[in-house]
């Protein structure tokens, strides 16, 4: 098997864990309980920005620049944890200052809003360990780190849960020791291979920083698009709703890890191609794609019709109020799906701050919408906000990469040749 595909398969098993998860908790928990965990989830992906400020991003690209990586990472690699350390601190003084308007805010305990400090630096040494493989082409070191997370993750959840019955704290205890742990057993690695020294350099840092801060846009927009919707809930509908929405999200996502494979794959395939610059190719690929983007409409169309009974199935008739807005959070994840396709063509012609720009676009989109159709329409609201935000995305995108590549977009050139 090539190393991509590892790569997708492993990223598909590692994130399909959590799905699996689902029945038994929804089981297990109340959707206030839910809706707990879904809150959390969301502050440790906000911190997960902040939290070494995606450095690892720069140590990946980094490896390229040096003709004899081995030698001089190990001291990049240092000077992305000191970022890490730093930012770390920084955000927890920021914190205690702000500790009562978060509480109330959030909804979380005050020891789990701090816990997410915590899952942000295991993230981030996680994340660090996996790139300097994967740069490495070790797909198969790369697969087992990330799914015994995973698995680590679920198994101790589960015991918390079932057997030792904490109910939301044993989840929330399996998500932020796995992470910490394995951020540890992570450094620990990078130590052993050499990738990461005891060091100080000034000039390595502001390297890291300046690859690294411009991108922060783009992370903070995704999140504004993707993941801020269950906080907003929760302050404005309540923890109960906040965990029906969730358990919703989660069964789409499905869609969303598949498409995310698919991309995976068909990227290489794509590039290849577009460098040859032939018409009749290209002719093929925009085929290709449109029969891909009508697959994705009926995908959509059946979950409007099957996601509800599928859902209760699943989870259990308590969180059926979640499948009044099943159909429209897979009719996002099939928009995102078009999304990943049009998004090539910027990528392979380097436009990537484009990129960035259209997803704080359609963040800001998604948060005006949110707080405008939430209280009126309630979760349909806020699903319907992502739809329209996840539109503005793929369609700006397609506009740009139609004039950043030359290709025959139109259905009669397709049709009629």
């Amino acid at each position: 098997m090539s190393g991509s595909g590892i790569y997708a398969i492993s990223t598909l098993i590692n994130s399909s864990i959590p799905f699996l998860l689902l029945p038994i908790l929804t089981r297990h928990l109340t959707p206030e309980e839910y809706g707990v965990v879904a809150v959390f989830q969301v502050w440790c992906s906000l911190l997960g920005v902040f939290c070494g400020l995606n450095t690892y991003g720069a140590a990946t690209r980094k490896y390229y620049d040096y003709d004899e990586p081995e030698r001089y990472m190990g001291d990049y690699v240092a000077a992305c944890v000191a970022i890490m350390i730093i930012s770390s601190i920084i955000l927890t003084v920021i914190m205690l200052q702000l500790v009562d308007p978060l509480l109330k805010i959030l909804g979380l305990p005050r020891e789990w809003l701090f816990a997410g400090i915590l899952v942000g630096i295991g993230n981030f040494l996680v994340q660090l360990r996996l790139r300097q493989w994967q740069v490495r082409k070790e797909p198969m070191k790369y697969g087992q780190f990330q799914i015994s997370q995973s698995a680590f993750n679920a198994g101790l959840s589960l015991l918390l849960v079932l057997t030792v019955s904490l109910g939301v704290d044993g989840r929330l205890v399996g998500i932020t020791s796995s992470m910490l742990l394995f951020g540890v057993l992570g450094a620990i690695l990078l130590w052993r291979d050499k990738l990461l020294t005891l060091s100080w350099k000034p000039e390595l840092i502001k390297d890291a920083l300046t690859f690294s801060v411009p991108l922060l846009p783009h992370f903070i927009g995704g999140f504004l698009l993707l993941t801020v919707d269950r906080a907003v809930i929760s302050s404005i509908l309540g923890l109960e709703a906040a965990g029906h929405y969730m358990v919703a999200a989660q069964l789409a996502l499905a869609l969303n890890l598949l498409l995310q494979s698919i991309h995976k794959a068909y990227v290489p395939w794509l590039f290849e191609r577009l460098k040859q610059d032939n018409c009749e190719e290209k002719k093929h690929i925009i085929k290709i794609s449109y029969l891909y983007f009508l697959g994705l409409v009926i995908i959509a169309l059946f979950a409007f019709i099957f996601g509800k009974p599928a859902l209760i199935f699943i989870a259990g008739v308590e969180y059926a109020p979640a499948g009044d807005v099943i159909g429209w959070l897979v009719l996002a994840q099939t928009i995102l799906g078009m999304y990943f396709v049009v998004s090539s063509y910027l990528i392979y012609a380097k436009k990537t701050q484009q990129i960035s720009k259209i997803t704080i676009l359609s963040g800001a989109i998604n948060i005006v919408l949110l707080l405008t159709l939430l209280e009126p329409y309630g979760l349909a609201g806020a699903a319907w906000a992502m739809c329209v935000g996840t539109t503005v995305q793929f369609l700006a995108t397609w506009f740009l990469a139609s004039r950043a590549i030359a290709m025959p977009w139109s259905l009669k050139r397709i049709i009629f040749g």
